[in-house]
């Protein structure tokens, strides 16, 4: 097999641990080996920097292994062409299992060309897609107190329906935890529109809260005002990572269901380089909106979509949902079409899929976003869709009697 790099080195990396294999093509074909194993610290990873740039290495290739990649890649990015590999297309045949033999095999995949590259994107994105998986970690924080709270209410006998976290639901929670004031005293606390609810309120809030209830609802209101604040902080740090991306979100913002915190995220998992992806296809694949390949004996079985990007998966399923409800658009005329023969679930992630493939060519050509319109699909099959509505309304005993419309 044609060896395409010289000087290649294997890591096969681990939490307290990093094995090393360098492999050198000599002139006369024969293959040099060197094996050395390092810590996982600052200093034990400079050092394999340095060893290696003395060796001469040019390539170094590992599987991503969890985070434990992340700092290796940080110390050896810019001074290697590094490939970070899915550890799942780096198997090698069982048997013979050793940290050393993974190394090996690793940099023998690397030294012939075999290791698929994973996309890492650079580290203004990845900076960004930290604090953007970090801000959907808080609000599912954030959701996960609100409704232990509710259930805390529930268990009180409290019914508040409406809108709790209010500024009116606040303001009656806060009195709940002091517990000085009357069911009548709470419901005056109602602000604008909640105050045609009144009567309706002093009923939901005579409740039986006890004390305990009490220490629990003051400790859940002390944590979604930390979250709120953190989130505030958060979002505002987000906002400066995103400057430099201003006009890819505001080009994004054009399409239905996509709003600048959803552009945010796209850019901060996807980039805004579509050059390091082969094709659309392959983009669609590696965000998993598209079917898998289950073949076999010329039969083809179920596929379920791939796992892809579970982060910008869900957004482009988010943004499907928010476009499934912008009347007059294209998306949303899919969408139930779709949904008639589909079903709920398959027909918003193959709109999803659509608005990848919009972002993709967006992006690419630096062009706007072109609304198609909701009788895009019908004008497609004019004639058809005349013939079958005609048919139907002679069926029903109508005689049909067709006009051009006057431009």
């Amino acid at each position: 097999m044609q060896t395409l790099v010289e000087r290649g080195c294997g890591l096969d990396v681990h939490q307290a641990t990093v094995v090393a294999c360098l492999l050198i093509v000599l002139k006369s074909g024969k293959v040099h080996k060197q094996i050395r194993t390092f810590g996982t610290t600052t200093r034990e990873l400079v050092s394999l920097r340095e060893w290696l740039l003395s060796e001469g290495c040019t390539h170094v290739g590992m599987e991503s292994t969890g985070v434990y990649w992340k700092p290796v890649y940080a110390i050896l990015e810019g001074a290697f062409e590094i490939v970070v590999a899915n550890a799942q297309h780096v198997k090698k045949v069982p048997g013979r299992k050793t940290d050393v033999k993974d190394a090996e095999w690793i940099a023998d995949l690397l030294c012939h060309g075999l290791l698929r590259a994973s996309f890492v994107p650079p580290k203004p994105i990845r900076e960004l897609r930290d604090l953007t998986r970090y801000r959907r970690k808080l609000v599912e924080s954030r959701s996960a107190e609100r409704n232990r709270l509710l259930k805390v209410l529930e268990t009180a006998n409290i019914k508040l329906a409406s809108d709790v976290f209010g500024v009116s639901g606040l303001l009656m929670l806060q009195a709940l935890v002091e517990g000085q004031a009357t069911a009548q005293e709470m419901a005056q606390l109602a602000k604008r529109q909640m105050r045609k609810k009144i009567p309706e309120l002093e009923l939901a809030l005579e409740g039986k809260m006890e004390e305990h209830h009490r220490f629990l609802l003051k400790l859940q209101l002390d944590r979604l005002q930390a979250v709120e604040k953190d989130l505030a902080f958060l979002e505002q740090r987000i906002q400066e990572k995103l400057k430099p991306y201003a006009a890819e979100v505001t080009l994004l913002d054009e399409i239905p269901g996509v709003d600048a915190t959803l552009a945010g995220a796209i850019i901060a998992e996807m980039g805004v380089d579509m050059s390091v992806f082969e094709s659309v296809s392959q983009l669609a694949s590696w965000a998993g909106v598209c079917p898998g390949n289950n073949e076999s004996a010329g039969k083809r079985r179920s596929s379920r979509i791939p796992k892809g990007n579970v982060y910008l998966k869900t957004a482009l399923v988010e943004a499907a949902n928010a476009a499934a409800k912008a009347k007059g658009t294209y998306l949303r005329d899919k969408f139930y079409r779709l949904k008639a023969r589909r079903g709920y679930k398959r027909a918003a992630v193959a709109i999803g899929h659509k608005i990848l493939v919009a972002i993709y060519h967006m992006l690419s050509h630096c062009v706007c976003y072109n609304e198609l319109g909701d009788l895009y699909l019908d004008k497609l099959n004019k004639h058809h869709l005349t013939r079958n509505l005609v048919h139907r309304l002679e069926r029903l005993g109508y005689t049909v009697t067709l006009e051009q419309k006057a431009a």
